[in-house]
């Protein structure tokens, strides 16, 4: 994408700094290391020298991909679409879909996901798309609470992320030609990003600071009220720092100078830290974490100061505000948080949501900005300039970032002045509000590429009739079964953890939690609803089904750090299913002699066993087994097959065999 810092979340600091660098020669590799820029140029020579439909269709999607990185919508729509009608199959009409929702083109994008959902097998999987496109259209048609103005200083690079600075200033983040280092970033064909200086009053743009400013990714500042002190993103590049995630930084200020930046104490390794917003008493923070300990994707966190002055741990702030999707970009204005997510309901991609304190650590539920500030594109980066001058019928001055195609490029900074709406009608308000929490659940299963074989690729998602729910709460206990469309539907009481447990004969059973801790009440939303979805895994009995992220290093066996989470997984998954049997298997790639090979692999299987065992697992409902070489998943000439082949038949495994 054009900018470093939104919707994949500074994944570019998860990758070696030469990835963006080095030389290819192929539009497929290209892909691979994020060189868009430079893959669009190879993949077009591929296509026209390409030989058959099939392979003018893997090169077409790689194309869409490559212009919806790059924020060219029209472009990318068209390659999808291409790759749709040369036999890609439904990953490209997905894709499709989606990029059309992102042009606005609404009618056309709600065909597109009901053709998808007929396709898969599951109009369940993409009805909420459907939905939002119905309610974006009418968003658009709404009288406009704002006005909008694309600003003179951007440029054709991205820049994005204003905050308000001193003096009638703003910092923004951009990747303009001006940024530190020589280095050009082929995700994006631009510079690295820079914080940099904006004058208002004259429109010039300079570089923010030296000490905060180097030839890695920064971006996304906030500030003291007194700029006494600054909170930053740096993305790390691996070959600079050991640990290459994305850490917020602090910095003091003295007059016009900073010290040199440190990472946050409470920061976590291999956890990404993004977008500071610090409140106007200087004591809370808040920001967003791909932790794994949150609802999932990004969400947002915040940070108390303590007496002390240090920093304590951060807490994740509620579902009023966290989806499974991402949430990012907040900006704390007094008891009011605005923030981007791309899973509330929206127009397209990130959209610009408000919510504010209700008391008891509560949160109004998100509400959306709607056109002109949200469009299909990505929208975030809210400030409010509250030292602006403000005509009269204006309410409110300040900043977004869009990447909508009007600008004058790449992510664009906008100036909105909120104006007097007018006189909404007279309703009648009953005299006592009813509240409601609402859950609405579903029991799913997925929709396998090949019905049989559990390793194939997941197509979506369909509901799974007659399925029971063990819901407790409170010390109750109740079951329910859905129906046909496999939903049951909760009223939820106030300030309640709820845990659910899913079952069905021969699928494994699953669990899942919802709280309405944090959860106020709204007048304006006197009746909330929310989605739950649990997915059962069918029982294919004696097959293997290979785990992810499970490797190990050369000649080794012990259980890596990067491997713990997904048998931690894998045990919950046993505990949860007391009935079955399982054995682990190790496969190795054909490199190495036979003998070595099967005494390898079963010390990893059985590494893996012990792993399980000391997370509590009957050590009778585990087997290891150790396969070498004898096994593998692609059947290739060893010495001709690629590294890629070679990872895939290095592979640990599980199989139910009880």
């Amino acid at each position: 994408m054009a900018r470093n810092f939104t919707i994949l979340a500074f994944i570019i600091a998860l990758i070696t700094a030469c990835t963006y660098t080095m030389k290819v020669r192929d539009g497929r590799t290209a892909v691979d290391v994020k060189q868009y820029a430079v893959a669009v140029d190879l993949l077009q020579k591929e296509y026209d020298k390409a030989k058959s439909r099939v392979e003018q269709g893997r090169i077409a999607f790689l194309l869409g991909e490559s212009y919806k990185r790059l924020n060219k919508s029209d472009q990318s729509i068209r390659w999808y679409r291409i790759a749709y009608d040369n036999q890609y199959g439904v990953d490209a009409l997905k894709e499709f879909a989606y990029a059309l929702k992102r042009a606005e083109r609404y009618e056309e994008a709600m065909r597109a996901f009901k053709d998808l959902g007929i396709e898969i097998g599951s109009p369940y999987e993409y009805r909420r798309e459907i939905s939002a496109c119905q309610i974006a259209q009418g968003w658009k048609d709404l009288p406009p609470e704002y006005e909008i103005e694309v600003l003179s200083f951007n440029t054709g690079n991205a820049d994005y992320s204003p905050v308000i600075y001193k003096d009638n200033k703003l910092v923004i983040t951009s990747d303009r030609s001006a940024s530190t280092g020589d280095e050009i970033y082929n995700w994006t064909g631009n510079a690295y990003s820079d914080l940099f200086l904006v004058d208002l009053n004259s429109n010039s743009v300079t570089g923010f600071d030296n000490n905060l400013n180097t030839d890695n990714n920064e971006g996304a500042a906030a500030f003291t009220k007194d700029f006494s002190e600054a909170y930053f993103t740096r993305c790390f590049s691996k070959d600079k720092y050991e640990d290459a995630y994305c850490k917020l930084m602090i910095s003091e200020g003295a007059g016009n100078t900073w010290s040199a930046p440190r990472p946050l104490p409470f920061i976590e390794d291999g956890v990404n830290y993004v977008h500071p917003s610090i409140s106007a008493d200087g004591n809370t923070l808040y920001f967003s974490s791909d932790h794994p300990d949150g609802w999932g994707g990004y969400d947002l966190y915040f940070v108390e100061r303590e007496g002390d002055g240090d920093w304590g741990l951060p807490q994740l702030l509620g579902r009023s505000i966290n989806t499974p999707g991402d949430e990012k970009f907040p900006f704390i204005d007094g008891d009011t948080l605005y923030f981007a997510s791309d899973s509330h309901t929206g127009m397209g991609g990130l959209d610009i949501f408000r919510t504010y304190q209700l008391g008891n650590g509560s949160w109004a539920p998100a509400y959306n900005l709607k056109a002109p500030i949200n469009s299909g594109r990505d929208d975030f980066g809210y400030v409010i300039d509250y030292n602006a001058p403000k005509p009269e019928g204006v309410l409110q001055v300040g900043y977004f970032t869009s990447t909508r195609e009007d600008g004058i490029g790449g992510d664009d900074i906008y100036r909105f002045t909120k104006v007097v709406p007018p006189e909404p009608p007279v309703v009648e308000v009953p005299e006592e509000i009813e509240y409601k929490l609402i859950l609405e659940g579903f029991v799913l299963e997925k929709i396998y590429n090949n019905p049989t074989d559990p390793n194939s690729k997941v197509l979506g998602r369909k509901p799974l009739p007659g399925s029971e729910v063990a819901i407790q709460f409170d010390k109750k206990k109740e079951t329910v079964t859905v129906g046909e469309d496999g939903m049951f539907r909760l009223e939820l009481k106030e300030n309640t953890d709820y845990n659910f447990l899913a079952s069905k004969e021969n699928y494994l059973k699953n669990d899942a939690f919802f709280s309405t801790i944090g959860i106020g009440r709204d007048p304006n939303n006197p009746v909330q609803t929310f989605e739950l979805e649990i997915v059962l895994d069918k029982i294919f009995l004696d097959k293997e089904i290979t785990l992810e992220n499970i490797y190990y290093d050369f000649d080794k066996w012990d259980i890596r750090a990067d491997a713990e989470p997904t048998l931690n997984e894998l045990a919950r998954n046993l505990k949860l299913n007391p009935d079955i049997r399982i054995q682990l298997g190790s496969h190795t790639d054909c490199r190495g002699a036979t003998r070595y090979n099967e005494d390898l692999s079963q010390k990893r299987a059985q590494s893996a066993v012990d792993y399980l065992i000391a997370s509590g697992i009957d050590p009778v409902r585990l087997v290891a087994r150790g396969y070498g070489e004898s096994q593998p998943e692609v059947d290739c000439i060893c010495a001709r097959c690629t590294e890629d082949e070679h990872q895939a038949n290095r592979r640990t495994t599980f199989k139910i065999i009880e």
